[in-house]
């Protein structure tokens, strides 16, 4: 499974753009995109957001027991 950090710098090498440029589409600032392709923890999900729906995706929060339950569904 891709890190989102690599995910984003794929798809942003993959459509051919430098990081200001994808930061300028996205609505971003630049550092918002340096901290995401860098692996940066405490991002904000509303930025992230932004960033990902450039590629038709989106995050969501998942709480640590939605995670349990199914990691125990998986193990079954």
């Amino acid at each position: 499974m891709k890190s989102l950090a690599q995910f984003v710098k794929e798809k942003r090498k993959d459509a051919n753009l430098t990081q200001e440029e994808f930061a300028e589409r996205a609505g971003v600032a630049l550092t918002v995109i340096r901290k995401i392709e860098q692996g940066k923890e405490n991002l904000n999900l509303e930025k992230v957001n932004q960033v990902v729906k450039m590629f038709g995706h989106i995050l969501v929060p998942v709480s640590c027991k939605e995670l349990s339950l199914k990691k125990e569904k998986t193990q079954q």
